[in-house]
């Protein structure tokens, strides 16, 4: 690969695996704050680059990329990409790529981490046996519910929502689920019954969220929804924060219309220390850590920066969200 005038620029510090790989084939400008670049910082730190890989964090706008001419491609460094301004790149031929797939089995795994913590209370527990407050051996000392043989129920039956049922198995439950269109392989997998929303929503224990965020999917879950639920449901979330309504959330955990909730991302990020929903004993909160294990962070650096190299270098990335800018790339 040639290194002529290729300059990339990246949001912050990740795995040194992928800075390295970036290193030997373009200069890398590295943004070492710990809380994402400002508008202004990422403005002037692109304007000048042919490539930036950027996080969740960053929003890529028409603004960001009309003020960086010599821009493209948008690698990012996360599954999702609602953080980007997709069409815009695509129209001033800006590739736009990321990193599907290889936190499929992480994230799985940290959704049943969730739903078992809800289920059995473990962080309530731990909580207060730190605090002293275990006494006795007790009957009644907080009591969970099971898992074994109960209803499962998947929204967004992809890669990853796929792989949470199929992990149901182990617990002899019963897996619905509903998605855009029928999918017969993994019903075979795994035994799923396609249902519609509502079905699922009333006949399940526990419901998992899998969704990418978009206009269909913001608010899918909101106060209409949760009244469907059962009022011993829990409902996990390693989606996207807008997928559910908070405040609607927050209103049915206290009221009891819902039992509990195990959540990974929220409308702000980080949350705000103020939410009411920080108060609540019956929800599980971590701070957006489902792809958070050492090898799968490691890969999603190694694939962001290839995704980059192969797109400043005239080869199409292994994945490019928006193809469609390759024929179109700027000049």
């Amino acid at each position: 690969m040639s290194t002529t005038k290729k300059r990339v620029y990246v949001t912050r510090r990740i795995p040194e695996k992928g800075i390295q790989l970036l290193r030997e084939h373009v200069e890398v400008d590295l943004y070492e704050g710990e809380l994402p670049p400002s508008k202004e910082v990422l403005i002037q730190h692109t304007r000048d680059k042919d490539g930036l890989l950027s996080l969740l964090t960053d929003m890529i706008d028409l603004e960001v990329m009309d003020s960086c001419p010599r821009l493209k491609v948008i690698s990012n460094y996360a599954v999702g990409f609602d953080n980007i301004d997709v069409a815009a790149a695509t129209e001033r031929g800006i590739v736009v790529t990321n990193t599907p797939g290889v936190l499929t089995e992480t994230v799985a795994d940290f959704t049943w981490a969730l739903l078992m913590a809800c289920a059995r209370r473990i962080v309530e527990a731990d909580r207060s046996t730190r605090l002293g407050e275990w006494k006795t051996w007790s009957p009644t000392l907080l009591l969970g519910v099971d898992i074994a043989g109960k209803t499962l129920g998947i929204v967004g039956a992809g890669r990853i929502g796929s792989s949470v049922a199929k992990r149901a198995a182990g617990f002899n439950m019963r897996v619905l689920y509903t998605d855009n269109d029928r999918k017969e392989d993994f019903e075979k997998q795994t035994g799923a019954k396609f249902v519609d929303l509502d079905t699922l929503l009333r006949e399940s224990d526990f419901i998992s969220l899998h969704v990418s965020l978009t206009e269909e999917t913001k608010h899918l879950i909101a106060k209409s929804e949760l009244g469907k639920m059962k009022p011993t449901a829990i409902l996990i979330n390693t989606s996207r924060g807008p997928v559910v309504d908070q405040e609607d959330l927050y209103d049915a955990l206290v009221s009891g219309k819902i039992l509990g909730a195990g959540l990974d991302v929220f409308v702000t990020e980080p949350i705000p220390a103020s939410d009411p929903i920080l108060k609540l004993k019956n929800v599980v909160i971590t701070p957006h850590i489902a792809s958070a294990s050492v090898e799968t962070r490691d890969k999603m650096a190694e694939i962001a920066a290839q995704n980059l190299l192969d797109a400043l270098f005239g080869k199409t990335p292994r994945f490019t969200v928006n193809p469609e800018a390759l024929s179109a790339r700027r000049s």
